[in-house]
């Protein structure tokens, strides 16, 4: 693999996962007080794990180039955005920022909390369509290594980075508003709403289209 293409992928990548979204969201909801945000941050990482297989399967740029799919799929993420950013807000309130407590569910176990987690990150289009059009830029046709394995290693680069950022923003969310719990819960709030706009955008991206076309 061409180690200048490398470190630039992994620049490229960091500055991404360092750009606040609903991946930051979700860690900082599971940073607030949930016996341990692993689970969170493991569920997001395996979403893009996801994304890497389907890219070195060659089945990310096939669903990228079916509109239609690309469509339904961003459907169903705005969806489960929606649901999972109401779910935040409408528990805001009575939320309890203790180590022993949960953030939003109460006794919510961490099988389900990394399950959310993964689909999060899995579910987004905008995850899908970051494989196949900036990953592909940093492959070396030249290199000794086969293109599907230099995308695999990419695509697991930017698991491990993604990993990093998310745990470093849970852990500095539970320092930081732990002992705060109106700053804690405004947070929670912002989380929230943040999450129920980007599913809003989301959706608007595939709704507006239909509407021009019919009016």
């Amino acid at each position: 693999m061409n180690v200048q293409l490398f470190l630039a992928f992994v620049a490229v990548a960091i500055a991404l996962a360092c750009t606040p979204g609903v991946d930051w969201a979700y860690s900082i909801t599971a940073g607030l007080g949930r016996r341990s945000f692993v689970p969170a941050v493991a569920g997001l990482c395996s979403g893009y794990v996801l994304h890497t297989v389907l890219m070195v399967a060659g089945l990310a740029a096939m669903l990228a180039g079916m509109p239609g799919v690309l469509e339904w799929l961003t459907v169903a993420g705005a969806g489960y955005l929606l649901w999972l950013g109401t779910a935040t807000i409408r528990s805001w309130r009575g939320a309890s920022f203790t180590p022993a407590a949960g953030v939003g569910h109460p006794g919510q176990n961490q099988f389900r909390t990394f399950l959310q987690g993964m689909g999060t990150s899995g579910i987004n289009p905008k995850g899908l369509l970051f494989y196949v059009a900036l990953v592909p830029q940093f492959v070396s046709p030249e290199a000794p290594l086969p293109v599907p394995v230099q995308s695999g290693l990419l695509g697991l680069t930017f698991v491990l980075l993604a990993a990093v950022v998310y745990t470093c923003v849970a852990l500095l969310s539970r320092k930081l508003l732990q002992s705060r719990p109106d700053a804690a819960r405004r947070v929670t709030l912002a989380s929230g709403i943040i999450m129920v706009g980007l599913g809003a955008i989301l959706l608007a991206e595939q709704l507006l289209p239909l509407a021009a076309a019919h009016a």
